[in-house]
């Protein structure tokens, strides 16, 4: 007779040691979480007006960032950094906008298609060009970042084109619930569609294991170029996407990369990726994105010149990664990280969402 109940209780103390490892696991995220709940009630303090019309414009102006920081994430995660991140944003925008201005639904989604198979394409080059030359991520990306700016100027010069308007529809106004905006749905999907899979995946593995110590993924088999040609890859597909966004926002394309390469720089230090590689997940920098934002919008609504809301975002960015760079797990040496040399499986243990 006390079988059953003591199944039951064995069952609920299962499901709650999962429930604190999952925590303990991603403790990182869920602080990045309870900063934002901690701000919306700020700004709601701040501007009692502020309600879900306020909500869905801020899901629609972090999108592109959002997006951005995923692509950094993915390829910091690997071992390396991209800074053409928001060169590529521009090059796909105003790739769309020339090609859609005009055009009906069907052409439309076939640039949808065709623009984000073209962010790939501009990853892959970022990531062969690394791989061949040996030259540091950081030299090759920045030297890449000036080439695809200019290739955006090429095909427009000043903003312009224009957007479908079911792309546009796509991410504007709520879903269901007014307090549900479509852009926060496009983001949880195609994230979830991408991410969730590759990191339970042999590929997503490889990821954490190049970035966590490259000789050790190499003596465990891990194709080590391969993997780092498709992080760059993944980071040009997830730009790629910013970059579409940010037409369906604005309607047009604009040639100007912008300062999403510092932004998402800024969020994936904010929400938990290790700088050293081989530590974090892509939820804690999409929740930087929106905390980030949120200190922007509460210090216009106090009034501050927009010039200094600035330089205290970069100096909060600033301040965290210096406080973590503290810590041994973010350390380096000789290009690589002072953990133990960990293999591949190791590596599995340090995955956050």
């Amino acid at each position: 007779m006390t079988a059953a109940p003591q199944a039951i209780g064995d069952g609920r103390t299962t499901i709650l040691d999962s429930a604190t490892a999952l925590v303990r696991r991603n403790s990182w995220t869920v602080a990045i979480f309870g900063l934002l709940i901690g701000f919306l009630i700020l700004t709601k303090l701040i501007q009692p007006n502020y309600s879900a019309p306020g909500i869905q414009g801020l899901a629609i102006s972090v999108l592109p960032v959002a997006f951005a920081a995923v692509a950094q994430a993915i390829v910091v995660i690997s071992g390396g950094i991209d800074l053409s991140v928001g060169s590529i944003m521009a090059l796909t925008s105003v790739t769309s906008a020339v090609l859609m201005k005009g055009q009906g639904d069907a052409v439309a989604v076939g640039v949808v298609l065709g623009v984000m198979l073209m962010g790939i394409a501009l990853g892959a080059i970022n990531g062969a060009l690394i791989v061949a030359s040996r030259v540091p991520d950081i030299v090759v990306t920045l030297a890449m970042s000036f080439v695809w700016a200019g290739l955006a100027l090429v095909i427009l010069d000043t903003p312009g084109g224009g957007a479908a308007q079911w792309l546009m529809e796509m991410i504007r106004g709520p879903l269901g619930s007014e307090w549900l905006p479509r852009a926060v749905v496009v983001a949880i999907v195609v994230v979830g569609v991408v991410w969730i899979p590759l990191q339970r995946s042999t590929l997503g593995l490889s990821l954490y294991a190049i970035g966590s110590n490259q000789l050790a993924a190499f003596r465990s088999g891990v194709p080590v170029g391969r993997t780092k040609i498709i992080s760059y890859a993944l980071t040009g597909f997830f730009a790629a996407l910013g970059g579409l966004t940010l037409t369906a926002s604005t309607g047009i394309g604009s040639p100007v990369p912008g300062q999403y390469t510092l932004e998402s720089v800024a969020a994936i230090v904010l929400g938990g990726v290790s700088l050293a590689g081989g530590r974090g997940g892509v939820v804690g920098p999409i929740l930087a994105v929106v905390v980030l934002a949120l200190i922007r919008t509460d210090l216009t609504f106090l009034g501050v010149n927009p010039n200094f809301s600035t330089v205290v975002l970069r100096m909060i960015a600033s301040t965290w990664r210096n406080s973590a760079s503290l810590k041994p797990e973010y350390a380096l040496a000789n290009g690589t990280s002072l953990r133990s040399s960990p293999s591949p499986s190791h590596t599995a243990n340090v995955k956050s969402v």
